[in-house]
């Protein structure tokens, strides 16, 4: 075999594939950067990875506003937030976020006005203020008992707490004393319920709530849950109480640091910059505009990685923040451990003795969840990935819908739960997000509601939907190119071979979908096709003599001399073949700076001697041992001419010596025999009636502990499983890893595309996915919310 004379003669002869490269890539290149939007809203995204905007709270800035100085206990020690709280009234007299027309905020902006008129009658000042103040909060004080609109955190106890705060300075409150006093009842009764045991999640939440129980009187009790920075949970109300009450250094040099950062009002969480970007990295990523944020996104994940080698409390302390980042900096190739910060919540009671358990944090839930998904293999997180299931399964059943951000959570975890990370493919991801819609608002609330506009704006939102369309009419374009070959190259002819154009496509499209990854894309289509007419041919389409005929040309791969075909069926399989392989490997040739077409060609030699030893078997109505079928299965499911050779044509060198690595290899035996286990579960039916042998039928006739087909079946299903989890546990190696993480990714991304089309049936053979098929390639996405558009 002469490769490199066949290549260099191919290449000297016709330059047109690497010329139609080129001009692709720089057209797609050239029409993004002329595309004044695009520009716009990506600069406004990359200031918001560098800039991180958090609203402020008047909740807690009153509370820090109620600190006395040390050296006199009748002034304040931040005049600053006395002031904001002096300018900063809504026009109902009420302060907080400016939500007003949300009736779901009632009891937050009713707690914000309640401590803001403490914050002002405590220094005597406001007189107009507090009088509007409480006006607004008699005119909506039904709302205070109404149980149907949703409570800040530890609303029960810091709402009655201020109560009690107010009567101390002499100020009537108007609610009625029926309501007042319920509402204090309960709150004693719910603590004198703490004198014989005390979980350690209420004990959290009891100190975090330390504004509104002031009878907390032991600073021991209060000690343990403060930070390196001085704080307690990161909360400026918590920490003006605490130091209010005990004078701690520690707290007052929290405080003071808000202003090194803050003007004059305060949010309600801080520091809280880590969750926040990671937060916009994930939500790119999640809408597949990541790529144009590479090196944002590399230079926040290296400032996360550091703090995750030294233990920062910004992202251990915090549930979230640490399991977003173990997610996102294991995604990206970073080397961490699940070890450390996430082990407790292996099991459900470490989360329950947490503040984010007692609070029935979901979001906390669900960031546990995505982070146990992404690393199955680990003992602890197959734990992790169970309880927390079961814990959003129970949440989404009973999910009360009082603001717009639940219903986007709701949302948010169904899609969690019913599409994992291994079975979803990410155009459909992608699609399927901007369809049902993703929450723009991004208000939360703890004690108060606060706003992170940066994690998802209306730009990002945006970008998104144009960029979707935009690669969708290059995926058009594609399509129209390959429809073309197939006719050019007379497939349509064989009429034994089934039409399969779309879904191979697709398979490609719905994965390595950006449009600098054009040539694998069309590569992997190509392979998806040939392969799928090979099969057939060897299954039902060629004769004996055909098989071996074709099979001696790849084997002689000569191209000066006149090939020698027995039928026309042969001519025009092989001629389709030739060409693709080697426009393949001068577009590779590109990518590599070397020629890798003798490698491409013992790639598809090897599965068409895989496909005839099945013929042969099946014509001798031989039954082989299940290792030898198994060990000639994975090579005959036909993924090798669609995976390895679109790895050349992704970016990164390919060298030989990692080609021929046992990782490499491994990769593809892994994806290979999970992919050959699950189509041959869904087509057991159908083969056995047409008398053929797969892995199902095998296991029965070498079964030799009584096993039922279902049992047979489901234990196929588990070795399948463990390929899966195996093949992701080698594509996120770090350590001793010779091959590029972004063509492991390719081996990760066929493996998806496998768990959809088998998922049920063998969804390749029968026309099922039609409509999500269209989805991806055809159908153009708009914006629900018009006021986006």
């Amino acid at each position: 075999m002469s490769t490199s004379s066949s290549t260099n003669l191919r290449s000297s002869g016709c330059s047109s594939p690497i010329s139609a490269t080129l001009e692709r890539r720089l057209a797609v290149e050239n029409t993004r950067a002329n595309n004044v939007s695009f520009e716009q809203r990506k600069e406004k995204i990359r200031k918001m990875l560098d800039k991180v905007e958090l609203s402020v709270s008047a909740y807690d800035t009153s509370w820090v506003a109620m600190v006395p100085s040390p050296s006199s206990q009748s002034a304040p020690l931040f005049p600053q937030c006395l002031n904001w709280i002096l300018e900063n009234q809504h026009v109902d007299g009420s302060w907080g976020l400016d939500n007003r027309n949300h009736q779901s905020s009632k009891k937050d902006m009713l707690s914000s006005t309640l401590a803001s008129i403490l914050a002002l009658k405590k220094w005597g000042t406001g007189e107009r203020q507090i009088s509007k103040g409480l006006q607004f909060i008699e005119l909506n004080s039904a709302s205070v008992s109404d149980e149907t609109i949703q409570k800040p955190a530890g609303f029960d106890f810091i709402f009655p707490g201020m109560i009690e705060y107010a009567r101390d300075l002499n100020l009537a409150i108007p609610l009625g004393s029926e309501v007042v006093d319920a509402m204090i009842q309960k709150r004693d009764m719910d603590l004198r319920s703490d004198s014989e045991s005390l979980s350690k999640g209420r004990e959290a939440y009891l100190v975090y709530v330390l504004e509104g129980a002031r009878r907390i009187k032991d600073w021991d009790l209060i000690v343990k849950y403060q930070r390196k920075n001085g704080s307690l949970f990161d909360s400026p109300a918590t920490t003006a109480a605490a130091f209010t009450q005990f004078r701690n250094d520690g707290c007052l040099r929290y405080l003071s640091s808000l202003f090194q950062k803050f003007e004059s009002a305060v949010p309600t969480v801080y520091p809280f910059d880590q969750y926040a970007r990671l937060s916009i990295i994930d939500t790119l990523e999640s809408l597949g505009i990541d790529r144009d944020f590479k090196n944002e996104i590399r230079s926040v994940l290296d400032e996360t990685y550091r703090c995750w080698l030294c233990g920062d409390e910004e992202i251990c302390m915090d549930l979230a923040t640490c399991a977003l980042a173990f997610r996102l900096l294991l995604a990206h190739g970073y080397d961490v451990s699940y070890a450390d910060p996430l082990r407790p919540f292996a099991e459900e009671s470490g989360f329950s003795n947490t503040l984010e358990g007692y609070l029935k944090n979901t979001n906390s839930v669900l960031e546990l969840l995505k982070a146990a998904q992404s690393y199955p293999h680990e003992s602890a997180l197959k734990e992790q990935c169970l309880w927390t299931k079961q814990y959003l399964e129970m949440e989404v059943s009973k999910w009360p819908i009082t603001s717009v951000r639940d219903k986007y959570l709701k949302k948010e975890v169904e899609d969690a739960l019913a599409f994992p990370p291994y079975a979803s493919l990410e155009r459909l991801d992608h699609r399927r997000k901007l369809l049902s819609g993703i929450c723009v608002e991004n208000t939360r609330v703890m004690k108060t509601s606060y706003c992170l506009p940066n994690i998802c704006s209306s730009d990002i939102l945006k970008l998104a939907v144009e960029d979707f369309n935009f690669c969708q009419s290059i995926h058009g374009d594609e399509m129209k190119l390959l429809d073309r070959w197939i006719v050019e190259n007379r497939l349509q002819e064989l009429k034994f071979a089934r039409q399969k154009l779309a879904y191979c496509y697709f398979s490609g499209a719905a994965t390595l979908f950006s449009p600098e990854l054009s040539d694998a894309r069309i590569s992997w289509a190509k392979g998806g096709v040939l392969t799928t007419v090979v099969d057939d041919f060897f299954d039902v389409g060629g004769s004996k003599e055909e098989m071996e005929n074709l099979i001696h040309l790849v084997e002689k791969w000569d191209l000066y001399c006149v090939p020698e075909y027995c039928s026309e069926q042969v001519e025009i399989i092989f001629s389709v073949l030739r060409d693709t392989i080697l426009e393949t490997g001068e577009k590779a040739l590109i990518y590599q700076g070397r020629t890798v077409t003798h490698h491409i060609v013992a790639i598809w030699l090897d599965l068409l001697k895989s496909m005839l030893r099945e013929a042969k078997w099946s014509s001798d109505k031989s039954t082989p041992s299940l290792d030898d079928y198994m060990e000639n299965a994975y090579i005959s499911f036909a993924l090798g001419p669609i995976v390895l050779p679109a790895t050349y044509l992704i970016g990164p060198p390919l060298s030989e010596k990692t080609v021929e690595s046992p990782e490499y290899n491994q990769l593809y035996k892994l994806v290979s025999i999970m992919g050959r286990l699950l189509n041959d579960i869904q087509s057991f039916k159908r083969e056995s009636a047409e008398g053929k042998l797969n892995a199902v039928s095998l296991h029965m006739i070498h079964e030799q502990d009584n096993r039922s087909k279902d049992e047979i079946i489901e234990s196929i299903k588990g070795i399948a499983e463990t390929k899966r989890e195996e093949l992701q546990k080698l594509v996120l190696k770090v350590k001793g890893s010779v091959v590029p993480r972004e063509c492991k990714e390719a081996f990760l991304k066929m493996s998806k595309v496998l768990n959809l089309f088998y998922r049920k049936d063998d969804g390749f053979t029968s026309h099922d996915l039609m409509s999500v098929v269209k989805s991806v390639i055809y159908e153009p996405v708009t914006l629900q919310d018009e006021s986006l558009s």
